[in-house]
């Protein structure tokens, strides 16, 4: 598939169903895009789409499941557009930094796939939102999803999870307390959480 050149072919792009309640449409919003009118469209779609159907198949649709409806915050971000948010503090990564995670069509450095979203789990923020609440939901992606990173932040307890084909499987947060939560090879990585996120759901596929 092409980069669309028109309307009709953009509306057929996001026709492209990632999964059973996830389609590429989804995933082209952009504030950045929308003040600014830098158009949010796949440069390779076709990269992007087996990027995307990963994330979607394998971490979206276990949590949608699992959690009830998912609140997507951000998702695909074309590099032009990825770029001009970086150079405007616009809280964008560098392109080569982002490259395999919010940029879906772009490999990494060393020529590997992925892809990135940005949600907010309605389910846990109803339920957990005092300080240091994120810390449940990420024990709990830790122990039942095979994420590739997480990254966690202050407002809704926004989580970017990110499919990868070579997975770091660090859990980070801007979210207090900031910093590295686990990963392989810290003392806590391999014990019990379950206690940690009592009165969760069991994963639902």
């Amino acid at each position: 598939m092409r980069k669309p050149a028109s309307m009709r072919g953009l509306e057929d792009l996001g026709r492209v169903r990632l999964s059973k309640n996830f389609f590429l449409r989804d995933f082209l919003h952009s504030e950045i895009g929308s003040l600014y009118g830098i158009p949010n469209i796949p440069e390779n779609p076709n990269l992007a789409i087996a990027a995307g159907k990963c994330l979607c198949e394998e971490l979206l649709e276990p949590l949608e499941a699992t959690f009830g409806r998912l609140h997507l915050r951000s998702g695909y971000r074309a590099p032009a557009l990825n770029k001009f948010g970086n150079k405007n503090n616009l809280n964008c990564a560098r392109n080569e930094a982002t490259a395999a995670n919010h940029i879906w069509d772009l490999r990494d450095r060393e020529g590997h796939i992925g892809a990135t979203a940005c949600v907010v789990v309605p389910w846990v923020w109803d339920r957990y939102h005092e300080p240091g609440d994120w810390r449940r939901l990420a024990w709990w992606i830790r122990d039942h999803l095979p994420y590739a990173s997480l990254q966690f932040f202050p407002k809704l307890w926004a989580v970017n999870i990110t499919w990868h084909e070579h997975p770091t499987k660090e859990i980070t947060s801007y979210a207090e307390p900031r910093g590295i939560l686990t990963r392989p090879g810290m003392a806590n990585w391999e014990e019990d959480h379950s206690a940690l996120y009592e009165g969760f759901p069991p994963l639902r596929s």
